[in-house]
C-alpha cells in the first residue's frame, strides 16, 4: 500500500512538470548572493544589488534596503530569505511612484509554456512571506514579445511577523491562447514577476479577474502601502513557478547547482588570496599594458559590454617575470571577448611587450565582474 501511495506521488510530481527542473525560478531559495548581503539601498531606478536574479524599483519619497536574512519558516528546508525593509517613509504615495521586487526570466527557458497557442499551460506560483504589514499585496506576472500583457493577482499577509505560504494560479486567458501572446524562443526576457509593496494610483488600478491586459497596471487599489512606515519589513523565500494548477513540494537544489545558474547573468571573479591572489592569465602588449584573460564557468546570456571593480588600483597587480607590480588604474573593459570569456586591461608600468603572466587582486577589495543580466 505504502508503495503505490509512494508511486501514485511520483505520477502526481511528473504530471505537474517533472521531478527536477520544475522550477521556472532562478534562485528562489536565495542561496546565492554574489554582489552583497548586507543592507543596500533600492536606487530610483531598476537596480540588481543583493540576491542573484533579484530585481528592484522605488521611486517614492521613502527609501527602503534589501539584504540576505537567515529569518526562515520553520522546518521548510531554507537557509535563507530576502528581506526588504522601510528606512524611510512615505505615508502618501504621488500617482506615479511605486516600490517592487521582481525577477526575470529568460524567454528560451518558456517554451515548454505553449503561449501563443490554444494549448497554452496553466502555471502555479508559490512563496513564502512574512511582514509585520498586514493586508493585500498584490503580485503581478508580465509576458514580453509580440504584444506586452500582464496578469494581476491579489494575496493577503494575513498575520503579522508570521510565515504564511502562498499560492497563486496563473492561467492563460484569450489573449495569452492567440498568436499576440507568444513568446518568442531567445535569450531575450520572457517573463517578469513583480510583488508590489507600494504603489501609486497610476499603476494600481487593475484588477484580479484572471484577464491578461496590455496595460502598465502593477495592482488593484487594495495594494497596502508598505512604505508607510520605517519600522516596516517584509520577507519572502521559497519562490516556485512550475507548469500546473498545484503547487508541489519546493524543489530544493544545491549551491552548486543554482550558482551555475546565476553565472549565466552575472559572474563575480573573487581573488583566491590563498592561492597567489590569481584572477587571471595576462599577456603584456607593451610597457604599460597587459591583458588579462578571463574563461567564464558558464556561457553568459550574452556578451558583456562592461566590466565590473571596486577598490582602487592599488588593489590590482601584474605578476611578469617574476616581479609583481601594482597596477597604476583599476582594471578596464576591452571589446575583445565572448560571452564564453573576455579580456580586462590592466595598467601598470616597467613591463615589457610579449611576456606572459597573470593579474592578480593585492587584497579582498579587489574583484572582476560582469553583468548579462535581462
Amino acid at each position: 500500500m505504502s508503495r503505490a501511495r509512494d508511486l501514485a506521488d511520483l505520477g502526481g510530481s511528473a504530471d505537474a512538470g517533472g521531478l527536477t527542473g520544475r522550477n521556472l525560478i532562478i534562485n528562489g531559495a536565495f542561496q546565492v548572493w554574489q554582489r552583497a548581503t548586507a543592507a543596500t539601498a533600492v536606487g530610483g531606478s531598476e537596480v540588481v544589488n543583493t540576491a542573484d536574479r533579484w530585481t528592484f524599483w522605488e521611486s517614492t519619497d521613502g527609501a527602503f534596503t534589501t539584504e540576505q536574512s537567515t529569518d526562515v519558516p520553520s522546518g521548510q528546508g531554507f537557509a535563507y530569505s530576502l528581506k526588504a525593509a522601510c528606512t524611510s517613509a512615505d505615508t502618501s504615495l504621488a500617482a506615479g511612484q511605486f516600490s517592487l521586487i521582481g525577477h526575470k526570466i529568460e524567454a528560451q527557458n518558456l517554451s515548454h509554456l505553449n503561449y501563443g497557442t490554444s494549448s497554452a499551460k496553466t502555471m502555479t506560483l508559490s512563496f513564502w512571506v512574512k511582514s509585520n504589514k498586514t493586508g493585500t499585496y498584490c503580485f503581478s506576472i508580465e509576458k514580453h514579445d509580440e504584444t506586452d500583457y500582464i496578469l494581476i493577482k491579489e494575496f493577503s499577509v494575513s498575520s503579522a511577523d508570521t510565515w504564511e505560504k502562498k499560492t497563486l494560479t496563473i492561467t492563460p486567458d484569450s489573449n495569452i491562447k492567440a498568436s499576440a501572446g507568444a513568446i518568442t524562443n531567445d535569450n531575450g526576457l520572457g517573463l517578469r514577476l513583480l510583488w508590489a509593496l507600494a504603489l501609486g494610483t497610476t499603476y494600481n488600478s487593475g484588477s484580479d479577474d484572471g484577464t491578461w491586459t496590455d496595460s502598465t497596471l502593477f495592482g488593484t487599489t487594495n495594494q497596502v502601502n508598505w512604505m508607510d512606515s520605517d519600522s516596516n519589513e517584509f520577507y519572502i523565500t521559497g519562490v516556485q513557478l512550475e507548469v500546473g494548477s498545484t503547487a508541489t513540494p519546493f524543489e530544493h537544489e544545491s549551491y552548486d547547482a543554482t550558482i551555475q545558474k546565476c553565472y549565466r547573468y552575472y559572474f563575480k571573479l573573487f581573488p583566491a588570496l590563498s592561492q597567489a591572489n590569481y584572477l587571471g592569465t595576462c599577456y603584456v602588449k607593451n610597457s604599460t599594458q597587459s591583458r588579462v584573460v578571463v574563461d567564464f564557468p558558464v556561457p553568459l546570456r550574452t556578451k558583456p559590454t562592461a566590466i565590473e571593480q571596486t577598490g582602487t588600483a592599488n588593489d590590482y597587480a601584474t605578476f611578469v617575470a617574476g616581479t609583481q607590480t601594482t597596477c597604476t588604474a583599476v582594471p578596464t573593459y576591452t571589446n575583445y571577448g565572448s560571452a564564453n570569456s573576455q579580456i580586462a586591461q590592466f595598467t601598470s608600468s616597467g613591463l615589457t611587450n610579449g611576456h606572459a603572466g597573470d593579474g592578480r587582486a593585492t587584497d579582498a577589495d579587489g574583484f572582476l565582474a560582469w553583468s548579462a543580466e535581462l
